[in-house]
């Protein structure tokens, strides 16, 4: 199809399909229609996630759980939501990303939303508390690299992973690596 020769519905579904974040439509936390993007972004096709439960890009059912909480609760009073959060991809690696919906269906929320995603990966911070650098540091050590395997990733030394680790778990208030990660999953 040319781009330039469309019209109507077929220039909807391009719009839809080919843009440049990622679109979602959900009906009660399952997925009905995703674009290109969106399979770009989290690996998957669009047969693999059309039909499933949205749980299916969550780190664990803990954060889906209490995300779904947070969306409901807000949702009651405003048709929009916006957040930044870790998903997880198809390939298992956990990425930072910008979820914004909006529902459809105001007296039932849940039942038809539109949502977008965007990968942040070198995205500049916006209402997150973390610097670029500290969610690009968060990103390896969710996904279980050592800091000398996170230094040579991101080309810098180990003492500068450490000290970024450092600010991220001051600013999240853990004490650990393993509260870092818990902390760094749930609250996203």
């Amino acid at each position: 199809m040319k781009y330039d020769q469309i019209s109507g519905a077929d220039l909807d579904l391009t719009g839809f399909m080919d843009a440049p974040i990622g679109l979602m439509v959900l009906s009660n936390r399952v997925i009905q229609r995703v674009n290109t993007e969106i399979e770009r972004i989290f690996g998957w096709t669009r047969d693999e996630l059309e039909g499933q439960s949205i749980r299916i890009l969550y780190p664990s059912s803990v954060d889906y759980e209490k995300t779904g909480a947070k969306w409901q609760r807000w949702l009651k009073g405003r048709p929009r939501y916006a957040d930044e959060r870790f998903m997880q991809c198809r390939s298992g690696e956990i990425i930072w990303t910008r979820a914004a919906g909006r529902t459809l269906t105001p007296t039932d929320p849940f039942r038809l939303m539109v949502w977008t995603f965007e990968h942040l990966e070198n995205k500049p911070a916006t209402s997150a508390t973390l610097t670029p650098r500290e969610r690009e540091v968060a990103r390896y050590i969710v996904n279980g690299y050592t800091s000398k395997e996170t230094g040579q990733a991101m080309g810098i030394s180990p003492r500068t992973v450490e000290v970024h680790r450092s600010s991220v778990m001051k600013k999240l208030g853990v004490q650990n690596a393993a509260e870092l990660v818990a902390k760094m999953i749930v609250q996203s």
